[in-house]
């Protein structure tokens, strides 16, 4: 099977050998028990979170989409938008970005926000998209600060319903394209995965494809 997307398919052999793409048997957020798990936090040293700073990076300026900074929202985003914002600077396109606090500050500059002041068009940089409960908190701030939220960057959309208990078969992705009107821009997918596993040569890699084959089968969009 021909790779569709190098891209892609460069930063899931990327996941694998960092160790941040596992496959076995985990519990995720909707209490599925899924073949595969995807651990943003294991990019945990700075070689790691360079190169991924630069996928995020060549996605986004493939992308086309127009922005004039990036947010990070507390906890996991505020290390990405930091190296997505490195991963830019490196590719010519310098911006600033912000990130928010779990809680207000009441000393010293005070307030939620931190970082660049929260104008223009704005990207939200996180990892994943669950039930897009998130997305729709941090475009509520960039809005109440007076900015216009244009978009999410996330890095794996596993391209599954968001909840089985509610009648909406929507992707957490779905919900916030749709829902919040902003577009989605992920560096790889399930799709890309699963193309992936039926490249590789490690047997033990494509010994997972079966097993991820039918979680996409029950849980897909």
């Amino acid at each position: 099977m021909a790779s569709t997307d190098p891209l892609a398919q460069a930063f899931v052999k990327f996941s694998v050998e960092a160790g941040v793409l596992r496959f076995g048997d985990f519990k995720t957020k909707a209490g599925r028990q899924s073949p595969y798990f995807f651990n943003t936090g294991l990019f945990d040293d700075g070689a790691k979170l360079a190169r991924l700073g630069e996928f995020y990076a060549r996605r986004l300026i493939a992308s086309g989409l127009e922005f004039d900074m990036l947010f990070g929202p507390a906890y996991k985003g505020i290390t990405l938008a930091a190296a997505v914002a490195i991963g830019l600077a490196r590719e010519g396109k310098s911006v600033p970005y912000a990130y928010n606090r779990k809680e207000a500050k009441d000393h010293g500059e005070g307030g939620l926000l931190v970082g660049a002041p929260v104008k223009g068009r704005v990207l939200i940089i996180d990892d994943v998209i669950t039930d897009g409960a998130s997305k729709r908190e941090a475009a509520e701030l960039i809005r109440a600060a007076g900015a216009t939220p244009v978009g999410v960057a996330i890095t794996m959309d596993r391209q599954e319903r968001a909840s089985d208990t509610s009648a909406d078969n929507r992707s957490g992705v779905q919900y916030v394209e749709q829902e919040l009107g902003l577009r989605v821009l992920s560096i790889a997918t399930l799709a890309d995965l699963m193309q992936f596993l039926a490249d590789t040569d490690d047997p033990a890699l494509q010994a997972n494809m079966a097993r991820v084959e039918v979680y996409r089968q029950r849980y897909g969009v």
